[in-house]
């Protein structure tokens, strides 16, 4: 698999990942060791969910928030040009959607860098299957 951006979306609140994240999400997450997101303390929590047993020493974590400059988010591309792929991981529940996840999309199309949303259970979605059950 080529190197890419993986835009990693999270569970908001208490849900349970397992009801809204698919297993291949959780494969990739465990396949990447660098990680853009806006506040480490609560991607190193969700990680956890992830996995348990993940080892947080052996990540590395790029702080992402409006004070960044683009110079910076370049340099957290920089696995990208070793071949690994860097994961962003949003506070709001879906990268680059209304948040500095949007900055790093742009600067890795310039760079000719693959850019991977995964996906998750939607609001819409849930809502839909929840009204044909009935």
């Amino acid at each position: 698999m080529r190197a890419s951006l993986f835009l990693i979306p999270v569970t908001l609140g208490d849900t349970e990942h397992r009801r809204v994240l698919p297993e291949y999400n959780r494969d990739v997450i465990l396949s990447i060791r660098h990680f853009i997101v806006e506040n480490v303390r609560t991607a190193r929590r969700f990680l956890k969910k992830v996995e348990p047993g993940i080892v947080i020493d052996d990540l590395t974590f790029y702080e992402l928030n409006k004070h960044t400059s683009p110079e910076q988010v370049a340099g957290f591309l920089a696995p990208l040009a070793k071949g690994e792929s860097v994961g962003v991981i949003s506070e709001a529940g879906c990268p680059a959607i209304a948040d500095p996840g949007a900055d790093v999309v742009a600067i890795a199309q310039r760079k000719d860098y693959p850019v991977v949303p995964l996906v998750a259970e939607t609001v819409l979605g849930r809502a839909s299957c929840e009204d044909y059950r009935r």
